[in-house]
């Protein structure tokens, strides 16, 4: 695992995988696909994390550091990945809400 220093948001968000507004998706790739991928790549961090504190566990692993970076990347990614589902909540709800 790579100390991921302080970066601030946008470096977590670049490592993780989520593909910003300026690069934006691929070329054949949908909004479901791109929320998809993002979702995976935070399954991956919380298994990652979860494999690295059963290490520490058991006495594997003797860098509690790098098991601390690990869990706080993987919590700071998911609740990056609630705060979109909380918007697109919120816009989903904004457009029903619009008289046709």
């Amino acid at each position: 695992m790579n100390d991921i220093g302080i970066k601030g948001i946008r470096g977590i968000v670049q490592e993780i995988g989520i593909k910003g507004p300026e690069k934006g998706a691929g070329p054949g790739e949908s909004f479901s696909e791109v929320l998809k991928n993002s979702i995976e790549q935070v399954n991956k961090l919380q298994v990652e994390a979860d494999q690295a504190s059963q290490e520490l566990l058991l006495g594997q692993d003797k860098n509690i550091h790098q098991v601390m970076i690990a869990v706080e990347k993987a919590n700071l990614s998911f609740q990056l990945m609630m705060q979109v589902r909380n918007k697109i909540v919120t816009a989903y709800e904004e457009m029903m809400r619009v008289q046709v």
